[in-house]
């Protein structure tokens, strides 16, 4: 919550200087706020007041009614209150519980599996030096079964920029060479890419990256757009919907 506290001054007559002094912080005064019927209020001297009356009071002095004594005043006007509590990000979200053993084995489970299947390709592929256990598939793994109902996790999202950013890669390889500016433009243009096809999926910013440094995926050359990023999410995918099924139906 945003508290802006502002003193408002009246042409042509002496400030009045309160008995009290506003030198409080804006955490001290926190406190001070409450909603009365579903109306902002505070209080200086422990009375609530809303916001309200505060500008009725100020309308009555100001017409010289509502038994006003001529003599200037000062009020305190909130003009900014908005926002949500800011939370401490080095602690779990207020009302975390532990999940059930189910939700925490199956995805588990379904890593396992996951990575013990692409490594046994690599030993298939091995002849013709390709791999199938890259690193941002371990990322692609933790967001289809940890966190299936994110972004991320949506379909379009993921082959969207796997393809996208793997090509981008390629392409900068092609035109730059090995080195920072390639890696850096690289990157650029993948998030450029992400953001304008809405299909942001973090995992997918490095393959660029993993391009350009590994002189093993460089002879795939534009094959790399679909080969092992876009192919190891098909097996994914797939594992994936074991996942939830078994999530769904086997609860302990």
């Amino acid at each position: 919550m945003n508290l802006q506290l502002k003193p408002i001054h009246h042409r042509g007559q002496q400030p009045y200087q309160p008995s009290f002094r506003v030198n409080h912080s804006f955490i001290s005064l926190l406190p001070n706020c409450h909603l009365l019927n579903g109306n902002r209020g505070f209080s200086i001297d422990g009375s609530v007041r809303p916001l309200g009356l505060l500008l009725n009071d100020r309308r009555r002095r100001r017409n010289g009614g509502g038994g006003g004594d001529g003599i200037g005043y000062r009020s305190i006007v909130a003009s900014g209150i908005a926002g949500a509590p800011i939370s401490d990000g080095s602690k779990p979200d207020k009302g975390f519980v532990s999940p059930p053993l189910s939700d925490i084995l199956w995805p588990s489970a379904g890593a396992f599996a996951a990575m013990a299947m692409l490594g046994k390709m690599d030993q298939m592929l091995a002849p013709k030096g390709l791999s199938m256990t890259i690193a941002p598939l371990g990322a692609v793994c933790a967001i289809l079964f940890a966190a299936p109902s994110s972004p991320a996790a949506r379909k379009y999202n993921m082959f969207m920029a796997q393809i996208g950013c793997a090509a981008i890669g390629v392409l900068a390889f092609t035109l730059l060479g090995p080195g920072w500016l390639a890696r850096s433009s690289a990157l650029a243009a993948s998030m450029a890419f992400m953001i304008y096809t809405g299909s942001t999926h973090p995992p997918a910013a490095s393959l660029p990256l993993m391009f350009i440094d590994g002189a093993k995926m460089q002879h795939l050359n534009f094959w790399y757009a679909l080969f092992p990023g876009a192919a190891g999410c098909v097996l994914l995918c797939f594992i994936q919907e074991i996942v939830v099924y078994l999530k769904e139906k086997f609860k302990f």
